[in-house]
């Protein structure tokens, strides 16, 4: 297939373009950020409370069997619930208490979905009350369809946990008093020679302050594999960094402290409302960096987290270089080619950024929202990329209107488009090679090393079109009417 770039439908300039279509959310169910969320945080239980097509979805969309025993499970609404003939107090109750007698929790995540959001439910209010009877805490999140897309879910969830998460106590409470003679000593004992600490005499004793670390509380935020936190501890670790924390943690009473002396940076571009909580409620200080998805993104990442914490980066431009020899024989399949992006897991930018810098065109990235404050070092790396590529700017369309991005796709007939699942058969039967966007969500794709793992998902229609040419195939998509097609 051969790649023409339409110009009408490209932007004018290289420089970036936002746009707002009128589309709704085509995208996944918000709630199906229980699927990882309750194998990332293992002593918790989600209970989603809504209708029996909320228990559909998530026992057919995630292929979960009954027997498994997940911890999840489904509080459903019947007539009764929605006439207001039960009350809801007691039948969540009542709910509870058979969770608490055969799970036993340490924590509690009711998530809210659209019928809880139509019915107005005060789920914070009722989970206020109960958690005092239960003795187990409760989170409440609301990942309603109406207002959140897909990957927002497990931003609500995120966003309410912060609240749970302990606050930094004060350096005046941790003093400690010690004999004068005994201070250099103990403090070189304990923390080595590049300790220091501030002495105030004080009668006979000195009040020694906790000793300063090399760089102030770096907590990380989002939920990734195990696998995925080793793999970004350790490149932190060569640079001399400690992470204080994650949010989610494994475990509920894991959770690290927060305060106004605590830095917090993501490593998902979909966590906006988390930032917001962090820094409004917790005073945390964000760190604003590109997100660590490719060579060039997780170098960018690490880079800005050094710089803020005033540690001085070694070593990131020949790791990066050497991710880059691993991954040329990938790169030799997708330069040239062209991709387009109709938006679903809010990955898009930050996939495209990276898909660039492989050779690739982008020719649209569609987006269900963005947040230009959360994600501007990621924007501003993406215009950096373009700019060092030779490349034109791509369009960046939030809420795409479906209908008008197949009119466009028609026009350009990208060698790939990355979709949600709706739309991928028809575009298949038209000869337009597709990609779900879900897989990227669920795949293992941030840092060095998973960056070969992105383009193993990108290239397979690609790889898969190449071996049907040699054994003799060709695609139907020529022999097709031009206006099926």
């Amino acid at each position: 297939m051969t790649t023409q770039t339409n110009t009408a439908l490209m932007p004018a300039k290289n420089s970036l373009v936002l746009e707002c279509e009128t589309g709704n959310y085509h995208t996944f169910c918000p709630i199906s950020c229980v699927s990882w969320l309750y194998q990332k945080i293992e002593d918790s239980f989600f209970l989603v409370i809504g209708t029996k097509t909320c228990g559909y979805f998530l026992q057919n969309a995630l292929g979960v069997m009954i027997f498994a025993e997940p911890r999840y499970a489904m509080a459903e609404l019947e007539e009764a619930d929605i006439s207001a003939q039960l009350k809801d107090y007691k039948e969540l109750k009542r709910l509870c208490l058979q969770i608490k007698k055969d799970r036993n929790p340490s924590v509690l995540f009711w998530i809210g979905t659209c019928t809880t959001e139509i019915m107005k439910t005060d789920l914070e209010g009722i989970a206020k009350r109960l958690q005092v009877e239960l003795g187990i805490p409760i989170v409440v999140a609301r990942a309603n369809g109406l207002d959140y897309a897909f990957t927002q879910g497990e931003d609500t969830v995120l966003a309410a946990l912060v609240e749970s998460c302990p606050q930094t106590k004060s350096s005046t409470s941790e003093a400690l008093i010690v004999p004068p003679a005994k201070t250099p000593n103990f403090w070189q004992a304990a923390f080595g020679p590049l300790a220091k600490s501030q002495e105030i005499t004080v009668g006979t004793g000195t009040i020694v302050k906790t000793p300063q670390a090399k760089h102030l509380p770096l907590v990380l935020f989002g939920s990734v594999a195990s696998t995925v936190v080793n793999q970004l501890t350790v490149e932190l670790n060569k640079q001399g960094i400690e992470i204080t924390g994650w949010i989610p943690a494994r475990r509920y009473s894991e959770l690290p402290e927060l305060g106004p002396e605590v830095y917090a940076c993501a490593v998902h571009p979909y966590l906006s409302r988390t930032a917001a909580a962090l820094i409004r409620r917790k005073k945390c200080k964000l760190i604003n960096a590109p997100f660590p998805l490719g060579p060039d993104g997780t170098r960018a990442w690490i880079e800005k987290i050094c710089q803020t914490l005033n540690v001085e980066p070694k070593g990131l431009i020949e790791r990066e270089a050497a991710i880059w020899e691993n991954l040329e024989d990938y790169l030799e399949l997708v330069r040239g080619k062209s991709v387009f992006f109709m938006g679903d897991n809010v990955f898009e930018v930050a996939l495209a950024r990276f898909l660039i810098r492989c050779g690739m065109i982008v020719y649209e990235i569609g987006i269900p929202y963005i947040d230009k404050r959360f994600q501007e070092s990621e924007l501003q790396l993406l215009e950096q990329t373009c700019l060092d590529m030779g490349v034109m700017m791509p369009r960046i369309v939030q809420k795409p209107d479906n209908y008008h991005q197949i009119q466009r796709i028609r026009e350009l007939m990208p060698d790939l488009v990355i979709t949600g699942m709706a739309h991928a058969n028809p575009l298949e039967a038209r000869g337009i090679n597709t990609k779900w966007s879900v897989e990227f969500t669920f795949a293992q794709i941030h840092g060095f090393t998973n960056a070969r793992d992105i383009l193993e998902l990108v290239t397979r229609p690609l790889r898969r079109n190449r071996s049907l040419s040699e054994l003799g195939w060709t695609t139907f998509v020529k022999d097709l009417p031009q206006k099926v097609v």
